[in-house]
């Protein structure tokens, strides 16, 4: 657990500073430009790149040298931002080099996230997979809250350049770290030569992850699972703001309130996790935390006051971590390591593939179904009117509702599904650490 730590904390501090980037490359578009579009833009460039990288990463992962390639990871964000600053300080930055510069960052960050997750079951004992996996979230969950605040007065008082240079700092502590640390490759042979295979080879790699699933019925079942809730996650998080907006009558503090205290749900949900580790009976635990999670999305849409808001964001935000700890922690020991790389990447291909779905088709579908469905008048605002009420927000409240009330009903049948529930008896633990 100390080298894993070590390279955790140079992690957080290469996530603070690119968050903190993130912060002020946003505040600097919307100074330079007065659009929402480009703001919208930066996050397309460097999300997608993620759905190329996942098609190929994984092959990569698992026949080079994870040291280099978290090296590499660190040194192309970091060399994005001397590309920013140095545009920035000759007055020839321009909103399109952000774009490339995150796609690019998109691109290896994906690379460099696979490279770091197989490193939980390469240093820590099996006993702890649940709890390293929850310190990635206390990872996140600082680097969320400290970024922005840090970024906020940074700017202000040094302006962007000085935001950028902090940023450097933190890769330096990032890639120090990397440099300090033994970092061991697995047992396969295949992690032994760094040279490309030929075409035939690496199709055949490229395709493993799905051969891989489709041969093991119980990852394939919990893959489902998680890609179902994923999508409705998705669906309702993405409105969730503008709900709240819309029946607050547009009170920004409150809708700031409600994300602050998700935010703090989620922090103690990391740190509970991380100090208690979880218990054996794995799948059960990941279907009680994420129907709890939407459980509480659901009473976000059924209630309609800023205090209750307030609960079951927080009770939404400390469960939200449980179910991903408990699924990454069954990865992580059902699946060799040597082939880590190729799974965790079709497990992520798939999953972005969802997301990207989810988002795309959650405004719409409030925009144009439920929104015009719960207006005074119609049908549906007769019958579900005195729940929800009408007219602005009520068609959202109701997709939240009832998207999440779907959620609570598949972890239900979760119970009484063999596949899940056979998993850890069906497929036995590969433990590198037992060698």
């Amino acid at each position: 657990m100390v080298t894993f730590f070590i390279i955790w904390l140079g992690q957080l501090a290469s996530l603070v500073g690119s968050e903190m980037t993130n912060f002020a490359v946003t505040i600097w578009a919307w100074e330079t430009t007065g659009q929402a579009t480009p703001l919208s833009l930066l996050l397309f460039f460097s999300q997608t790149p993620k759905i190329v990288a996942a098609l190929f990463a994984g092959v990569i992962v698992d026949r080079f040298d994870r040291k280099q390639l978290l090296l590499i990871g660190d040194a192309v964000a970091g060399l994005s931002t001397i590309v920013i600053l140095l545009l920035f300080l000759t007055n020839n930055l321009q909103i399109w080099h952000l774009y490339l510069t995150g796609a690019i960052n998109g691109l290896f960050s994906q690379i460099q996230t696979l490279a770091f997750l197989p490193l939980i079951s390469l240093m820590v004992p099996k006993k702890h997979y649940t709890r390293a996996s929850a310190m990635n979230g206390v990872q996140q969950g600082i680097a969320y809250t400290v970024a922005p605040m840090s970024a906020g007065f940074l700017y202000a008082y040094i302006g962007f350049s000085g935001v950028l240079v902090a940023d450097l700092m933190t890769f330096t502590i990032a890639i120090g770290t990397i440099i300090y640390v033994t970092i061991p490759q697995g047992s396969a042979p295949v992690n032994k030569t760094k040279k490309l295979p030929n075409w035939k080879t690496f199709s055949q790699e490229l395709t493993f992850g799905f051969h891989y699933l489709s041969q093991r019925p119980n990852l394939l079942a919990i893959l489902c699972v998680f890609l179902i809730h994923l999508f409705i996650l998705n669906t309702n998080t993405s409105i969730v703001a503008p709900m709240i907006l819309a029946r607050s009558g547009t009170q920004e503090e409150i809708l700031g309130t409600v994300m602050m205290t998700f935010g703090i749900g989620n922090m103690l949900s990391a740190v509970f996790m991380t100090i208690w580790g979880g218990t054996k009976n794995r799948v059960n635990n990941l279907l009680l935390g994420r129907g709890l999670q939407l459980g509480s999305l659901m009473m976000l849409g059924l209630v309609n006051h800023h205090i209750f808001w307030i609960v079951f964001a927080f009770s939404g935000g400390f469960f939200a971590l449980f179910p991903g700890s408990f699924y990454q922690s069954i990865w992580l020991s059902k699946v060799e390591t040597s082939v880590q790389g190729k799974v965790f990447a079709t497990r992520s291909l798939i999953s972005q593939i969802v997301l990207t779905l989810a988002l795309v088709i959650s405004g719409p579908m409030a925009d144009y179904i439920f929104e015009p469905a719960m207006e005074k008048g119609s049908i549906f605002a007769n019958l579900l009117g005195g729940i929800f009420g009408t007219g602005e927000g009520a068609g959202m409240a109701l997709q939240c509702a009832l998207f999440s009330a779907i959620g609570v009903l598949v972890c239900l049948l979760g119970y009484r599904l063999p596949l899940l529930q056979n998993l850890e008896k069906n497929l036995p633990d590969y433990d590198y650490n037992s060698f």
